[in-house]
Parts: C-alpha cells; sequence; structure tokens
C-alpha cells in the first residue's frame, strides 16, 4: 500500500512479453477443456445444442451481464462516497471495466483487478491511495461475504427440499465456504490491527528491496507505506464506525449477484432448457466465482473454470444432461469472459485518451 507515483507510468498494464506468454496458456486450457469434452461429453448432441440457440434469449443474457457489471460498479461507487473520494460514475465503471482487462492477463486471485482499480482510482481522484485501497478491500468483502452466504442458504433450502445434493458438491459447498471464511478473518484481523499490518507491510518491503538488489530505496518506500496505511486505516474505521452506509453496497451487491445468475437462467433458455431450478443455477455460480481465485496462471481461468462449471452441472443435473451443461458452460463463459475482456480493452483505450493512465 504506497502513494500513487506517476513515475510508475503504465508499469502495472500488460506488456507485449505478457501478450506473447498468455496466448500459449489459453491454448493449452482450450485444449484440456477440448479433451474433458471428448471423453465426457457427448459431443453429437453438444453439437446439436449449439445449433439449437434461440438468439433473443441468448441477448438477455448478453444484457444481464451488462446489468451485473453496473450494479457491482455502483457497489463500488457508493463505498467511494463516504471516504470522500468524488468522482463520476463514469470513471468508476470506467476503470471496473480495465480491471477486468488486466485481471485476463494476471490471473492471480483479482490481485491484478484489485491494484489496477485502486492505482487508477487513486489517480482520477487525486486522493491517497489508501483511500483508494480501502474501498477496493471494501467492494472485496461485501462480494465474498454475499456469495459465502448465499451459498450456504441455497444448500441449506435443498436440504429441505429434499433434494438429493451429491457428496462431492456438498464437499465443495464445505470447502469454498470455510474457504472464503478464514480469509475475510484474516482481512478484518488486519483492517483492526494496524500494528500487525504495518508489520506484515514492513516484512513485504524489506522483501521487495532484497529481491531489487538496492535499486530500491528502504525508507522512502516505509514513508510512502506509512501515509498509506494510515490513510486506509482511517477510511476502514469510518465503515466500521457507520455500518449503516454499507447498506446501499450491499443492496447493489445483491442485485449484481441476482442478475449472474439470471445469466446463466438465460444461457439454458437460449437452449430450450426452461425446466432448471434458480437455487442449482446460483450453487453453480457461487461454486465457480469462488474457483475464480485459484490462481491457475491460465487465462481469465479459461479451461479449467469450464471443466468446473460442466461437471457443477452434470453432478446436479444427472449424465443425461452432460450436453447441455456443457452447451451452457461455453455460452456463459463467452459472455463473463470474453465480453468482459472486449469491453475492458476498450475501456483501456479511453482511459488512455482521458488520460487516466
Amino acid at each position: 500500500m504506497v502513494e500513487v507515483n506517476d513515475s510508475m507510468g503504465k508499469n502495472w498494464l500488460p506488456k507485449e512479453k505478457t501478450f506473447k506468454r498468455t496466448v500459449p496458456l489459453l491454448i493449452v486450457g482450450l485444449l484440456i477443456f477440448v479433451v474433458y469434452l471428448y471423453f465426457f461429453v457427448d459431443l453429437p448432441e453438444l453439437l446439436t445444442a449449439f445449433q439449437q440457440i434461440n438468439i433473443w434469449y441468448y441477448l438477455l443474457a448478453v444484457a444481464g451481464v451488462m446489468i451485473n457489471l453496473v450494479t457491482y460498479s455502483l457497489t463500488w461507487q457508493y463505498l467511494l462516497k463516504p471516504l470522500s473520494i468524488k468522482v463520476g460514475f463514469k470513471t468508476t465503471l470506467l476503470i471496473s471495466w480495465v480491471g477486468n482487462f488486466v485481471e485476463f492477463f494476471v490471473p492471480s486471485e483479482s490481485i491484478g483487478e484489485d491494484v489496477s482499480k485502486s492505482y487508477l482510482m487513486a489517480k482520477a481522484s487525486k486522493e491517497n491511495a489508501g483511500k483508494a485501497i480501502a474501498s477496493v478491500l471494501g467492494q472485496r468483502i461485501i462480494s465474498m461475504l454475499v456469495t459465502v452466504i448465499i451459498l450456504v442458504a441455497c444448500a441449506v433450502s435443498l436440504f429441505f427440499m429434499n433434494f438429493e445434493i451429491p457428496a462431492s458438491v456438498s464437499f465443495l459447498i464445505f470447502l469454498i465456504s470455510v474457504g472464503t471464511v478464514i480469509p475475510l478473518l484474516f482481512i478484518v484481523l488486519l483492517c483492526k490491527k494496524e500494528k500487525l499490518s504495518h508489520k506484515i507491510i514492513d516484512l513485504l518491503i524489506r522483501f521487495c528491496v532484497w529481491v531489487a538488489r538496492g535499486r530500491l530505496n528502504l525508507e522512502d518506500l516505509r514513508e510512502k507505506a506509512k501515509n498509506s496505511l494510515e490513510s486506509f486505516h482511517h477510511s476502514m474505521g469510518i465503515f466500521a464506525k457507520n455500518p449503516k452506509i454499507l447498506i446501499l453496497p450491499l443492496v447493489f451487491s445483491l442485485i449484481s449477484y441476482f442478475f449472474s445468475v439470471l445469466v446463466s437462467y438465460f444461457v439454458f433458455a437460449s437452449l430450450g432448457y426452461f425446466n432448471i431450478s434458480f437455487v442449482l443455477l446460483t450453487i453453480v455460480y457461487s461454486l465457480s466465482r469462488s474457483f475464480q481465485s485459484i490462481p491457475t496462471m491460465l487465462p481469465g481461468e479459461v479451461g479449467f473454470l469450464e471443466i468446473v462449471m460442466t461437471s457443477l452441472y452434470i453432478a446436479l443435473l444427472g449424465p443425461q444432461a452432460s450436453a447441455i451443461s456443457a452447451a451452457s458452460t461455453v455460452l456463459t463463459r463467452v459472455l463473463w469472459v470474453w465480453l468482459k475482456v472486449l469491453l475492458g480493452f476498450g475501456a483501456l483505450q479511453w482511459a488512455v485518451r482521458k488520460q487516466l493512465i
């Protein structure tokens, strides 16, 4: 957590070398998914499913993605206001889309997205980086809380509906729930214990200085980190002292989540499959969203997440639905990965023109 330094320039953006590394990894991920389809899915049925796509329902899915992106950005916008970070919603939306683009090339547990968003917001608002980081972390915490609460609620509702959840899916729900709660507790601990966060950041700075072999000034970095950390803890204290200001961000986060699941429903509907439980869709979306935090180093988790989603659908809908499960997964991922990358690329070009970068 350091102050924004214009000398950083565009160093955090994907470079030509990054693009060259991305393509082979992308091909590897796609090949892995193709092999999975060959062994676990009826390919003729899969091709038939693709031929029966209803374009109007799929366009509704596209609209759902756009609404999701807007409402998710509104979650962030209403976290910026209490911290006196005065930027227009268009700027917040633009920076969010750039974050999605950067995250595709830096698949490391949302770090690429959060770092780019924090940097751009601090630069656009000319505020201390600690404030921007606090707003981004607040959005991340709310997102994680919403995911785990909805996931557990859906699992409980299926239990009372006497729906037999496969043991593998039940285990994943438990694993993801615990794996989400533990990092959340650690984040809360760091937010409350200022001395502990200072010690951790100091260790990270020392490590960076050691790796840089004298190219970085230890005292200068410490001073910047101290200023940003003080601003960060002050900002998090604002949220803690007045929880009411979190109501609107929470509401928009829930709306965003609803439209995320609605996208999955419209994709199934575009394939002529209407008889699917919204609860099942929510569980698959929640689990796959959590799996995105696993650093596979595959761009956009392409290949890995497709296998996860298809396997979950097959487990919950049955082997007879393998083709429709794979088809819906592919069509859904086209929207969540490639549409977002396209929007993010356009947002990046606009940000450069507006000299946000």
